[in-house]
């Protein structure tokens, strides 16, 4: 941009004050020219609780896509807790401290998080939920939850290994990372579906914290204590059940036939599984939050009320769907 328009300095001026008329010309070029910088961008704040598995890594490519969408306007900042609550606590100092405009949050665990979320909410920056709930009041320690119902996946799959078994099932469950809301909602959701079914019973619970190859050491363990026992396996998502499988059939048994399993995500190597007969149901849960989150956001920056919780239709994969939507899977 060009300089201000200025009267002509007159000649009977003293020297002091032609060399402060240029003193003020220069200084306004230097602000005209950019060389004192203004912000001129949001910063966006993305805390990522682990960075691990196809599932989170989907997830993270989506909120990273869009940020790339729409880098005239935003700079887009993300940290990864490397799956530890107290790292995630650190990172979201430190956004704070790098004067985001807006926090997206990915919470590891549901409590832990609350002196961070009061810190965002005393620098007044808002935070937005996502795939995960965390403790506070939202309008007020965060403005919004984004995610699947997760009482409800659990509620689906019970709901299928209940007809898919008649209603008589031994069941192994392998939750998720302890501590974690949607590791609690989808047990409970699960046990709110079989409940009404004497015949099913949940036979050995332990966590697995949503690692594919933690779940086949875990398996493992189980089988060896529960043998023939079981006749179903509850993961509370794909990688579990994978690696549940895997154990499995490394055990002599027969995935899909003397053993049913259930999980939730839809991931495509779950879709595989099913089409090959070793998984009976993956319900959804979309890990493609980045368009959702900054539209979002956008509203909130214009005045728009925001939902306390904004839920994701999640559908229902088995055989009779699975190849249909094989190849738009992650």
């Amino acid at each position: 941009m060009g300089l201000w328009k200025m009267k002509p300095v007159r000649v009977y001026m003293s020297k002091f004050l032609v060399f402060s008329a240029y003193a003020v010309i220069i200084v306004a070029a230097f602000s005209q020219s950019g060389c004192v910088r203004e912000k001129t961008k949001k910063i966006v704040g993305f805390s990522q609780t682990e960075n691990i598995g196809p599932w989170r890594i989907a997830e993270t490519n989506s909120i990273k896509e869009e940020a790339a969408k729409r880098k005239k306007t935003y700079d887009f900042l993300m940290t990864d807790a490397q799956g530890q609550t107290s790292k995630q606590f650190s990172d979201i100092e430190d956004l704070i401290a790098r004067q985001v405009d807006a926090i997206f949050l990915a919470p590891r665990e549901y409590e832990g998080l609350t002196p961070a979320l009061e810190a965002a909410r005393a620098a007044k920056i808002p935070v937005f939920l996502i795939d995960r709930e965390a403790a506070g009041r939202p309008g007020e320690h965060f403005v919004s939850f984004l995610g699947s119902d997760f009482i409800v996946q659990g509620r689906r799959v019970g709901k299928w290994l209940a007809q898919a078994t008649n209603g008589k099932a031994s069941i192994v469950e392998l939750t998720g990372t302890a501590g974690s809301s949607v590791a609690i909602d989808r047990a409970k959701g699960f046990r709110d579906a079989i409940a009404s079914y004497p015949n099913m019973k949940i036979i050995a619970t332990q966590t697995a914290d949503f690692s594919r190859a933690a779940a086949v050491r875990v398996m493992e363990n189980i089988i060896q204590a529960k043998g023939s026992d079981i006749t179903a396996v509850y993961a509370h998502n794909d990688e579990m059940a994978l690696g549940a499988i895997q154990a499995l059939k490394s055990a002599g048994m027969k995935p899909g036939k003397n053993v049913i399993v259930g999980s939730i995500d839809g991931q495509k190597a779950a879709l595989e599984a099913i089409i090959r007969g070793e998984l009976g149901v993956s319900v959804e849960s979309n890990p493609r939050f980045g368009p959702l989150v900054f539209a979002t956001m956008e509203k909130y920056f214009v005045g728009t009320k925001i939902p306390p919780r904004i839920i994701l239709e999640d559908r229902l994969f088995d055989v009779t769907n699975a190849k249909d939507f094989v190849d738009e899977a992650y």
